[in-house]
C-alpha cells in the first residue's frame, strides 16, 4: 500500500514537472519576437575578456532574452518582430596599458558609448511586413543617465534597447 501511494505522487509529481517544461518549451517557440545576430564573430566589442572572446555568447543570450523580453510590452499579439542585431560594441572598453591585474577589467567611460546596429521586420498575423527598418543605436550620453540596476554589466546596451522600443513602437494595452 505504501509503495503505491509513493509511486503514485512520484508519479504525480514528475508529471507536474513535465508539464511545465511543456509549457514553458510551448511559450518559447511562441515568442512574438525572434533575435538574430548575423555573423557574431565580427562584432566590434562583445567579450568579457581583453585577450579573448570567451563570454560572446553568454553575453548576446542575455542580450537576446532582453530583446525578446522587451517585445512581449510592445509587439501586438499575432504580430512577429523579427531583430537581426548587425554589429554591438559594448560600452566601455578593455585598458591594457594600467597593468596585467586589470587586462580583464572593462573601463567604462564616456569616450567608450555602448553602440547596437539592427535591422527589423514586423510581420502582421497575415505574414505581411508591416513595418521594416535599419537602426544605429547610439547614446552618446549614456553616463549621465541614473540607472537603478547598477549591478548589471550590459545595462547601457540595454537602456540603448529600451529607448529604440519606446520611439519605434507604441506599447501593447495589457488585457
Amino acid at each position: 500500500m505504501k509503495t503505491t501511494r509513493l509511486f503514485l505522487t512520484a508519479f504525480a509529481g514528475f508529471a507536474a514537472i513535465a508539464t511545465v517544461f511543456a509549457a514553458d518549451k510551448a511559450t518559447k517557440t511562441n515568442e512574438k519576437t525572434e533575435v538574430v545576430f548575423s555573423h557574431p564573430e565580427k562584432f566590434a566589442d562583445v567579450r568579457d575578456s581583453y585577450n579573448s572572446d570567451a563570454g560572446r555568447d553568454a553575453l548576446l543570450s542575455q542580450l537576446e532574452d532582453y530583446i525578446k523580453e522587451r517585445g512581449r510590452s510592445y509587439v501586438p499579439d499575432g504580430d512577429k518582430l523579427v531583430v537581426t542585431v548587425t554589429d554591438i560594441d559594448l560600452a566601455g572598453d578593455f585598458e591594457p596599458w594600467r597593468g596585467p591585474q586589470l587586462t580583464d577589467v572593462r573601463i567604462v567611460k564616456d569616450i567608450y558609448p555602448p553602440k547596437v546596429d539592427l535591422e527589423y521586420k514586423l510581420v502582421g498575423p497575415d505574414g505581411v511586413p508591416v513595418k521594416t527598418g535599419k537602426r544605429q543605436l547610439r547614446d552618446l550620453a549614456f553616463m549621465m543617465k541614473i540607472s537603478i540596476t547598477r549591478d548589471d554589466s550590459l545595462r547601457f546596451e540595454k537602456a540603448l534597447i529600451d529607448d529604440w522600443f519606446r520611439s519605434e513602437f507604441p506599447r501593447v494595452a495589457k488585457n
